[in-house]
């Protein structure tokens, strides 16, 4: 049961990592954007650890004060739950 969740945390964790990277680009180019509410679904859901490292990598949504705080805090909730 652990390694499961170990590896849904892992590779949401990517892919969140990989969704704040695009988004920062589509940013820059002015192009159609990921919603936040598909940033949020995948925080949620185990990538908030990738999306945190993302956010701090790529200078992306720091300012938003919901994602500034809400990813870390959702990062500590997961890791308290894997632990």
């Amino acid at each position: 049961m652990y390694i499961y969740l170990f590896s849904l945390v892992f590779f949401a964790s990517i892919v969140g990592f990989i969704m704040m990277w695009r988004d920062k680009r589509k940013a820059e180019r002015h192009q159609w954007r990921i919603s936040e509410g598909t940033l949020w679904a995948v925080a949620i859901s185990g990538g908030a650890p990738g999306m945190w490292l993302g956010m701090m990598v790529f200078r992306h949504k720091t300012k938003h004060i919901q994602f500034k705080y809400g990813l870390p805090i959702l990062t500590i909730i997961w890791m308290i739950f894997l632990l």
